[in-house]
Formats: structure tokens, sequence, C-alpha cells
């Protein structure tokens, strides 16, 4: 890639991402817990799914005693490092969740996820939260033969589920283009369920929203081991007759999920600001989020200060389930980003990148997200959301309120609610097996590119990836 790369020091807080680096927040990080202390609810980890969760109980019951444990600072992980994209988009088929539940569940689960996105935004703007938010929608362009036919299938599959025009719509290439000129699109599909947003603002604001409402966050205390009735520090415990686990990607670090889900990276670069006129040659002129429809997933957004931010997955997993601050940047995943995006855009060309970064996402076994409570024990969780996070998460958060308060309610009769995935397999199958995974997926794309014809390597390792 030469010189448009920029080069970075190890990352502190502020540093980790764009979004770290352009939220007005001060860092210094909250107390650490410094001793044993009581309260109704414990939350570990203070991401979006602990602060969402944190949120909907302090509002329906102002009288709980709340307290969230962070291993680093709120929004540390992948809630203030992702995308920004607020979608509506769920990690397991219409398929898979009826097979859970029921048609019916299936497509509640979906007008759910529809519902949450309009949810995110209502509480930010209730809240006084800038989070830079742009109800644009999604385009997902078709750049070759096999990708429209994917298009086509992809449409005709939510027509089958119910899912009308207004949900999902096929693009011929001129009203494509109209929205996004990536280069050799032959048509997409377009969504409105989708805002683009700056999660660190978000997930930063809605920390400072949740202590106002006598919530109690302690960071830099890294929770060890989860048992009924507590979750332990080095410092000290929190005893609570609830217990919810929210720690996606870093669930591995705890005794005794080992297995639970693997974090796999998705790494990420942005641009410096663009001028005006680039962007009249490139598009989005609503902040549309975009991909296109090629197996190795990519996703991209215009950003409220005019950079292009694009990032896709193609990172290994590490053995073991590892998760490291030097695995946050590989050069190589970076080289071939900005390789694909100046194919998307030509234009872009030389453009100076200013900030590249990654983060651990959480996939469950078979990539189906969950949320539960098991009454017995006072344990909940939710997670595994393969990096469709920013909106389910909320949605995990309300239902978490409901499950833990005893409301029976239309969120909590969802399919995934009480849903459990089967572990993951121990090393060094795991390892083997996901990385076969990644690198059939670019190899995929490789061949499409040649044949022009659906991938028969996509087709073999698509049970493995979900």
């Amino acid at each position: 890639m030469g010189s448009p790369l920029i080069s970075m020091v190890d990352p502190h807080w502020e540093r980790l991402s764009l979004w770290h680096d352009t939220v007005e927040t001060d860092w210094t990080p909250r107390p650490a817990l410094a001793g044993d202390v009581d309260a109704d609810v414990a939350i570990v980890g203070a991401g979006f799914t602990g602060l969402w969760t944190a949120y909907y109980l302090a509002e329906a019951d102002p009288s709980l005693r709340i307290v969230v444990l962070e291993a680093e600072t709120a929004g540390y992980g992948a809630s203030g490092r992702n995308g920004g994209w607020c979608s509506a988009l769920f990690p397991a088929s219409a398929g898979t969740l009826a097979q859970m539940a029921d048609r019916d569940g299936a497509i509640a689960q979906h007008r759910a996820m529809r519902a949450t996105v309009d949810e995110v935004v209502r509480v930010a703007a209730a809240e006084g939260i800038d989070a830079d938010i742009a109800r644009g929608g999604t385009i997902a362009l078709a750049r070759s033969r096999a990708q429209l036919r994917r298009a086509r299938a992809e449409v005709q599959h939510a027509r089958e589920w119910d899912r009308g025009e207004d949900d999902l719509r096929l693009l011929g290439r001129d009203e494509a283009t109209a929205i996004l000129r990536g280069s050799r699109t032959i048509g997409a599909t377009y969504t409105p369920d989708c805002a683009a947003i700056h999660p660190a603002r978000l997930v930063r604001g809605l920390a400072d929203v949740v202590e106002r409402r006598g919530v109690t966050i302690h960071e830099r205390s890294p929770v060890r081991a989860i048992q009924p009735g507590r979750a332990h520090t080095a410092n000290g415990d929190v005893r609570a007759a609830t217990v919810i686990r929210a720690t996606e990607g870093y669930t591995p670090s705890l005794r005794g999920e080992e297995r639970t889900v693997v974090p796999v990276y998705s790494l990420i670069i942005a641009t410096e600001p663009l001028p005006a006129s680039t962007w009249d040659e490139i598009g989005l002129a609503r902040r549309e989020t975009f991909t296109d429809h090629r197996h190795l997933i990519v996703y991209g957004q215009r950003t409220a200060d005019d950079r292009l931010v694009f990032g896709g997955r193609g990172a290994p997993y590490h053995f073991g389930s590892r998760i490291r601050p030097e695995f946050d940047r590989d050069e190589k995943v970076f080289a071939r980003l900005y390789a694909t995006l100046t194919d998307l855009f030509p234009v872009l060309e030389g453009t100076r990148v200013t900030h590249a970064w990654g983060g651990a996402l959480g996939i469950p076994r078979d990539w189906c997200a969950s949320v539960g409570l098991d009454r017995e024990t006072g344990l909940g969780w939710a997670g595994g959301y393969v990096g469709d996070g920013v909106s389910t998460t909320n949605l995990a958060g309300r239902t978490l309120r409901d499950l833990v308060l005893g409301h029976d309610s239309e969120l909590t009769a969802l399919p995934w609610v009480g849903h459990r995935s089967p572990a993951w397999e121990r090393e060094p199958l795991r390892w083997l097996g996901i990385n076969a995974g990644l690198h059939a997926m670019t190899l995929a794309d490789a061949e499409e590119s040649l044949t022009r014809l659906p991938s028969l390597a996509a087709k073999l390792v698509s049970p493995l990836l979900g």
C-alpha cells in the first residue's frame, strides 16, 4: 500500500480507533472496584449490551442497585470500535429462527430488529446523545453476475418471509449508481433499516446517562469468573441475586467460558476527510451505509465529517481464542482493505488513511445470537452477535430488563430468548476450521471473478460459517 497508510504506536484508549480519537470524553477511568459490595444486579461488561441493560433496568425500577464491572473503560471493545452500522441485521437466518420456534416467531424477530433501529435513534435523541446518527439505510452492491444472483435470491427469500418492498428491494444499475457509484456495479439491494452512527459517542454517552440514573460503573475491574450470586474480581466481589454476562468477544477470558464464543477480528481503515468533489463521484448523499454481495464481508460508511470508514473480515483467528492489543493491527489486512476500497472507488487512489484499527467480535458455534436468564441461578447473558451488535444489544437490553423483572412480554417470547449455542470444538480443531473457512471465503470471491459463476468453495464451507 505504501505511503497512504499511517504508522501508529501502541494505542491507549483514545488511540484505539477513529471513534475513540474523535469522541468528546474524558478517558480517565472511573474508580475500580475496591472490595466486596452488594447489589441487586451485577453486569459484567460496559459495552452496549451491559449499558443498555443497565439503562432499561434503571428506567423501569430506579430503586435497583445496579453495578457494572468493566475490565478497561466503557466502550473499550467492539462497542467503541465497530463500523458504525445500527441495522436490523440478525446473524441467524429466518429459517434457523423458525426451527427454534416457528414461522411467526422468526417473522416477529425480524420485526423486533427493525423496531430496534428506531429505538436506538429515539433514546439517543431523548437523552441528548449526539452520535452523528444518519438514517440513510444500507445499499449492497452487486458487481458481478454471481453477486447479482445472490442479490435476487436475497430479495426472493425476503418475500417468502413477508418482507415487502418497504423492507428490502432490488435495484437496477441506474438506481444503484444514483446512490453509490461503485466500480462495475450492475445492481444492488437496498434496505432503509440502518443508521450510520459514531459508536464511541453513543456508548460513552450511554455510560454517562446510566450513571446519572444511579448506576455504578467500576472500570479497570476485570472479572475473572461468574457464579450464581457473585462476580469475582482481583480486588473484590460483587454479590447480587442477578449476574449478567455481557462480555461478547472477551467471553473466553472468563473461567469456564473458554468455548462459549470465539473472538474473530474485524479490521477497519478510515480516510482523511474527503472534499465535496470526491463525494460527488462516490455518492452516499444521505450517509447510507454500504457493502456488496461478495462472500468475505466488507462494510463502510460516510462519517459526519466526510471521511470514508471501510472495514472487513479476513484477519486470522488466533489459537486458543487469544485476544491481545497487537492483534488489533494487521498491516497485510489493512493493505488489502485499501486495495479493495480503491477498487470500489478508483477516485480514492492515493487518499491518505488517518486511522487503522481492529477488534474482536464474538461468534457462537451455530452463529446465532442469544439472550437469556436462568431463574434458578440468577445468571443471565446476551451476545454472540457476529458483528451485528450495535442494534441487537439494545434489543438484548430491553429483553433482559423484562426477564430480570419477571415480565412476560413480546420480547421475552422471541425465538432467540433462552437459546443455548453448542460449545466450540477444542483446539486445534477450531483454529484449523475457522481459519480454513476464512481462507475459503477469500478464495470463493477469487473463484467467482474468474468463472463468473457462483462459488463451489463457498457452498462447501457455508455450513461451517453459518
